[in-house]
């Protein structure tokens, strides 16, 4: 059993999941951004809703977006450091029937008309769960390097990627596949087996056709 599971995580704030798990939410979310980011709709759900800024959730969800890690003193002074470089960001309640009780919306947009929308929650102990980028439901916990990869359904996606990976001697250690419909879009989520095995996001962009979109997560185990 990991130690943080028996006394906590090392973090600056009140709650391992509402300040630990939002400062690591929004970290990924950066990181699946590939960037700063500038602007932020935030939707809080359940008790990230309802006790969050007590616990200085939203403080720690910014914090995150800025690439701070769970133990950053800074955290308490997150939102006006934020505005101060420049980044703008709106909290809303969200009411979901069903959503986990510590969960966020994060629709991030940049002024190049992009957009990116992720699902998360924390699970506690600072850990957390990224459910769905952009629609597709992806279930990776970002403890391990992962790749995600948006395509069309369309025969030669899978091996395409999976031989790429197997002939620079990458591992898998677990693999999701999802789609909408049958020929339209569909997600590939592989979790990597240890940060020392690299897979290139640009080359496998490039690997077939049909992927259109490739986003490296860095594990933080």
């Amino acid at each position: 059993m990991p130690v943080w599971e028996i006394i906590g995580p090392v973090m600056t704030g009140p709650s391992s999941s509402h300040t630990a798990g939002a400062a690591h939410i929004g970290r990924i979310v950066r990181m699946c951004w590939g960037g700063e980011v500038k602007r932020a709709d935030l939707y809080m759900r359940g008790s990230f809703a309802s006790t969050g800024a007590g616990h200085g959730t939203d403080k720690a969800l910014i914090a995150g977006l800025m690439g701070m890690p769970q133990d950053d003193p800074s955290i308490r002074d997150a939102l006006e450091l934020a505005r101060a470089a420049g980044m703008e960001f709106h909290f809303y309640t969200d009411e979901v029937a069903g959503a986990h009780p510590n969960s966020v919306r994060v629709v991030v947009s940049g002024d190049d008309g992009r957009t990116m929308e992720a699902v998360g929650y924390s699970i506690g102990g600072g850990a957390v769960i990224l459910h769905k980028l952009d629609g597709f439901q992806v279930d990776i916990s970002c403890t391990l390097p992962a790749v995600i990869i948006m395509n069309r359904d369309v025969q030669g996606v899978v091996s395409a990627v999976t031989s790429y990976l197997s002939a620079h001697n990458v591992n898998i250690a677990t693999m999701k596949l999802h789609r909408d419909t049958r020929g339209g879009l569909a997600t590939m989520v592989i979790e990597l087996d240890s940060a020392e095995e690299h897979a290139d996001t640009e080359v496998i962009k490039n690997l077939h056709p049909g992927i259109v979109r490739v986003i490296g997560i860095e594990g933080e185990d």
